[in-house]
């Protein structure tokens, strides 16, 4: 297989397409779309987003140090765009796309009701890395949607129908490939 060499760039793919819920001091709120996140400790519960300091949202992050990763799906698809693509200095993005500003349970700032699954943060560090500063947060709530739950009350994301980013794209997720460990998972005996 012959390959090119291209010049350093962020080439892990595909990402999370998420709509983060932000607020300032003065409760003024923000939907921002985020590809930059992911999890960084299970113990505690830890997670990141990375925003460019020129963002609306930024400074409410810097003000409050809160925010909510709203898990999008097929039907969040055009807002989740629309909140990548419009500023909320000009458009309250809420209103624009139809969302509705739920409660949020740990955190000041609104989830998205419409999002299957809301994560709520408190940020304990930023780290300015150049282009984008990284805002790292422990998880202090997570809100689940109960028809994602199975007969078991286990948790099923493939149900949500969850969406991710691609070179530019959008995809679609839920196909399931295998479990954790199934490469050496022993097989049943026959009897």
């Amino acid at each position: 297989m012959a390959k090119q060499i291209w010049k350093p760039g962020n080439m892990v793919y595909p990402v999370p397409a998420v709509l983060v819920s932000v607020a300032d001091k003065e409760g003024n709120d923000n939907l921002i779309t985020i590809a930059w996140t992911g999890t960084v400790c299970s113990d505690p519960a830890m997670t990141y987003i990375s925003v460019r300091k020129s963002r609306h949202s930024h400074h409410m992050l810097m003000e409050t140090g809160e925010f909510v990763i709203n898990l999008t799906t097929k039907k969040l698809l055009r807002a989740t765009d629309y909140c990548g693509v419009r500023s909320g200095r000009d458009v309250d993005k809420f209103k624009e796309m139809k969302l509705t500003r739920g409660n949020a349970a740990a955190v000041s700032v609104p989830v998205v009701a419409e999002s299957p699954v809301n994560i709520e943060c408190k940020v304990t560090q930023v780290l300015e890395l150049g282009s984008h500063d990284m805002f790292l947060a422990e998880v202090k709530a997570v809100q689940v949607d109960e028809t994602l739950l199975d007969e078991k009350n286990r948790l099923d994301l493939n149900r949500a129908e969850l969406t991710s980013y691609s070179h530019g794209e959008y995809m679609s997720l839920g196909k399931s490939l295998g479990t954790f460990g199934y490469s050496v998972k022993k097989k049943k005996a026959k009897r």
